[in-house]
């Protein structure tokens, strides 16, 4: 209850900055490559990715961030069609935290759920790329750097903590959840303003 009304605080809590202004460059592998690395809101997102998929395991190692990665570029579309979608913003500052929090919670959740759940917040993260784009601009190569930059991200989380999980040993999933954690309060940080 207490992470729930914590969670409704800094949800109405207005954010100082945030990386979407709707102009700047969006052209060319390069500039796609640069955004969700120079976001701190996407880099949270990413990596909490590859850590909730090394918390569940199995499949989901690599079906999870493939889901995320595939409903990032439909949301892509939608953002280079101009389709409303509200709370763009906000969906891309709950990922970290939502993504981060179940990690942190180490439950088993079927595979089709977990990819459920990162493929909707992937939809924020996808428009908000696409609604940057100008209207004159090919958007391929854009999306195919920002997707590179993604699948590094999500890589980059997953094999980190399989890494030290390894070297930590039976406690590995232990630290995996506690990551997950972190995550979540970076998230809440970029959120209400203080990261």
């Amino acid at each position: 209850m207490r992470f729930m009304l914590a969670l409704a605080v800094l949800a109405l809590t207005p954010t100082l900055a945030m990386a979407h202004t709707g102009a700047g460059h969006a052209v060319g592998f390069m500039h796609g490559f640069e955004h969700p690395i120079g976001g701190l809101d996407h880099v949270l997102a990413m990596i909490a990715v590859g850590v909730f998929a090394y918390v569940l395991g199995g499949r989901a190692l690599w079906l999870v961030p493939l889901s995320f990665v595939g409903m990032m570029l439909a949301g892509f579309g939608l953002g280079l069609l101009q389709v409303d979608l509200p709370f763009v913003e906000l969906g891309i500052a709950l990922s970290s935290i939502v993504i981060g929090a179940v990690a942190a919670m180490g439950r088993p959740m079927p595979v089709a759920l977990a990819m459920g759940l990162v493929g909707a917040f992937a939809v924020f993260h996808g428009h908000a790329h696409g609604a940057e784009m100008p209207a004159d601009n090919s958007g391929l190569t854009y999306a195919a750097g920002f997707l590179a930059a993604t699948a590094l991200l999500h890589l980059s989380g997953l094999a980190a903590t399989a890494g030290i999980a390894r070297i930590i040993g039976r406690h590995g999933k232990l630290v995996a959840q506690l990551a997950g954690g972190l995550f979540a309060l970076g998230g809440a940080g970029v959120l209400s303003g203080w990261l």
